[in-house]
């Protein structure tokens, strides 16, 4: 198992270098000056602009420039805003908790909804359950986040008025920031009302979010299931008299749950690529809006910075889970 471990560490090294170079190389590849977006203003004079040019470190070649980052990066200093002179890290885990909130709920959204509709259409193979369940997931799968967010706002918060268009909590409510984490903090600030605000203005984006996670589980799920339920143990259960609910629960459902765990660790990065654009349809205060913004106005340390941490966090998740898979399934370790 160490040897397993081993491993699996030894490719994240090469991967995390990766990573570094095209986070680096992504942002400079895109057009546009970052002082004159700072200043706001075209044929800025040049003695000022050579002057930011070196405050900034901006003037050196792109390998020095990358050379000094990864240095940098190494050290756990991952530089400050160019906009708000603010240190990218405090930056980053400041909006961090509404971004994991939003990611929790719209996992928890895909489980709860994805596992039942998975078995349900296995137990029901090839019949109109089956064939509608794995027929929306595919329609979910494939629907853009920007398209599916706008139609439920204009359906769900424009037409019928059921749900807020945007932001994390009415306007009408201050809420002191204790955790980060807007539902934990309305339940201890004891008022009910902004409670109710923060779950209506997690519904839409909470759904849009987990869409694609829910389609992808409710197939492997249908998928794992229908495999083990031909397996003999199944057929042995059966026989010896065990109720259907037992059988399915306990013996099936356990053993076809093995590679959706792997799925669901796989998720995690597409949640979180999710959330980029979710968090600006919903204007959701996170680090998806954080670097669309950041990109916006070329602030090159927030994005490389951002792209680094929320890739680090994806690979840490993706470690854990073949650990886990290892432990569980003895077999791949070899």
């Amino acid at each position: 198992m160490l040897r397993f471990v081993l491993r699996r560490l030894g490719m994240v090294i090469p991967t995390f270098i990766g990573i570094t170079v095209l986070a680096f190389a992504l942002i400079h590849l895109i057009p546009g000056d970052p002082i004159e977006v700072l200043v706001g203003e075209r044929n800025l004079d040049p003695v000022m602009h050579a002057e930011a040019m070196k405050r900034l470190g901006l003037d050196q070649p792109l390998t020095t420039q990358y050379f000094v980052y990864l240095k940098h990066a190494a050290q756990g200093d991952l530089g400050r805003s160019i906009v708000t002179n603010e240190g990218v890290l405090h930056e980053f885990f400041a909006r961090f908790p509404a971004t994991l909130e939003l990611a929790l709920c719209a996992m928890i959204f895909a489980l709860v909804v994805g596992l039942p509709a998975g078995v349900a259409a296995s137990l029901r193979r090839g019949k109109m359950l089956d064939h509608t369940t794995m027929g929306a997931a595919l329609t979910g799968y494939s629907m853009p986040i920007f398209w599916w967010g706008l139609l439920l706002i204009m359906l769900f918060s424009v037409d019928l008025q059921w749900t807020p268009v945007s932001g994390r909590i009415g306007v009408e409510y201050d809420v002191p920031g204790v955790t980060g984490f807007m539902l934990i903090d309305t339940l201890l600030s004891g008022d009910e009302g902004a409670f109710a605000s923060a779950v209506s203005h997690l519904i839409l984006p909470t759904i849009v979010l987990g869409t694609v996670p829910l389609a992808v589980i409710a197939r492997m799920t249908r998928s794992a299931m229908l495999e083990v339920l031909r397996e003999d143990y199944i057929r042995t259960a059966r026989a010896k008299g065990l109720s259907p609910w037992r059988v399915i629960v306990v013996h099936a459902l356990r053993n076809a749950l093995i590679p959706v765990i792997t799925v669901i660790g796989l998720q995690v990065g597409t949640l979180l690529a999710g959330a980029v654009l979710t968090e600006n349809v919903f204007s959701w205060p996170g680090i998806g809006k954080w670097l669309i913004d950041a990109i916006l106005r070329r602030d090159y340390p927030v994005v490389q910075g951002g792209i680094l941490l929320i890739a680090t966090g994806v690979i840490l998740v993706n470690l854990l889970v073949d650990v886990l898979y290892g432990v569980v399934n003895p077999r791949i370790r070899h």
